[in-house]
């Protein structure tokens, strides 16, 4: 390996942009030399995906139906326990939720509960609010006019209960301000959700399809909100927001309780796997979900390249001052992957 070719400490990790998981291009371009073929590790989605069914031709071939639509929405009510398919919006990704959430309202004070997912600070800097981050929810200032927590926390995993965030929501409304819970990794401990309660005053509730499914590239995500929030989401989001394919494979993966419920036990016990090897290692494991492990590398950097250098990429946190030792895993999909990875951390030297 050519060292002068890998970006060197952390603000050569930031000046190569790497904010999120999952380009191996990027990876690629970074380490010429590492063994092919790369284990990308680097995102927290699941590495056994939802089967996909045989599509209709016209999935491909004709205009989302308004009865796929209907279809999509009342699988997505049953599987998160929402009121309704009236209480939810469809969007080609969550992703685009987290854009289109700031220019809804006027600007004002954000808090977001961190260190968490960096687009959501990004988007509500951009469109004209000032940010900051707290700790805990109850650490947002009384002058907060929107407050945005990730529930679990990516990447660290924290929770927090549903009912002290419904008690903040209630606080928010009464002053016309919204409580964001970003449910990303909920599906993996349902327990928490709070789309129950989808449709209270101030609580806006977003999910996101691809990670738990292990289907990203498929671009799909929900809000569950008031209705008169929703109606300015759809009407932002225009006619056929989400394509054919995306309705008909959703609707399959959401209707599938069973599957589902086989795939939080899979998780569960590949996490438990992932741990033995990163504990066998000698590296603290400090939070994480089902989906994936935050390690405390003391300075991941020089963890981070030791691994790119054997083929694995991961997600280093350079974006987050005093967090230089994290490091994201996600999990190995086979025996193999998780052989070289074990490989990799047995050959780590530390500097």
């Amino acid at each position: 390996m050519n060292d002068a070719a890998a970006p060197q400490g952390r603000e050569g990790i930031r000046r190569e942009g790497i904010r999120h998981g999952g380009d191996l291009t990027q990876a690629a371009r970074l380490f010429p030399e590492a063994p092919a073929p790369w284990i990308d590790l680097s995102t927290g989605i699941n590495p056994w995906p939802y089967p996909l069914p045989a599509l209709a031709p016209a999935a491909w071939t004709a205009l989302p139906t308004r009865g796929a639509l209907d279809a999509l929405l009342a699988a997505a009510a049953g599987a998160y326990g929402a009121p309704g398919p009236d209480s939810l919006v469809a969007a080609p990704g969550s992703e685009l939720l987290i854009q289109t959430l700031p220019r809804l309202r006027p600007p004002g004070e954000v808090a977001i509960v961190g260190p968490t997912y960096g687009d959501h600070a990004r988007a509500w800097a951009a469109g004209g609010h000032r940010v900051q981050g707290v700790a805990t929810p109850d650490g947002a200032p009384g002058t907060t006019d929107v407050l945005v927590v990730c529930n679990p926390n990516n990447p660290d995993g924290r929770t927090w209960s549903p009912t002290d965030l419904l008690d903040r929501a209630a606080d928010l409304a009464a002053r016309g301000g919204w409580l964001v819970v970003d449910e990303a990794y909920a599906d993996l401990d349902p327990g928490r959700s709070l789309c129950g309660h989808a449709g209270r005053p101030g609580l806006i509730i977003l999910r996101s399809f691809g990670k738990f499914f292990g289907l990203g590239g498929l671009r799909l995500g929900f809000i569950l909100a008031p209705a008169p929030l929703l109606d300015a989401v759809r009407a932002g989001l225009g006619s056929w927001a989400v394509s054919g394919p995306a309705l008909a494979v959703g609707t399959a993966a959401l209707a599938d309780l069973e599957w589902q419920a086989g795939a939080r036990r899979r998780l569960a016990g590949a996490a438990d796997a992932l741990d033995a090897v990163v504990r066998g290692a000698g590296v603290p494991i400090v939070g994480g979900t089902a989906l994936y492990r935050l390690l405390d590398a003391g300075d991941a950097r020089h963890l981070w390249r030791h691994l790119a250098q054997c083929g694995v990429w991961t997600r280093p946190f350079p974006e987050h001052p005093g967090r230089e030792g994290w490091l994201r895993l996600g999990l190995p999909p086979d025996p193999d992957a998780m052989d070289r990875l074990a490989g990799a951390l047995a050959s780590f030297v530390r500097p």
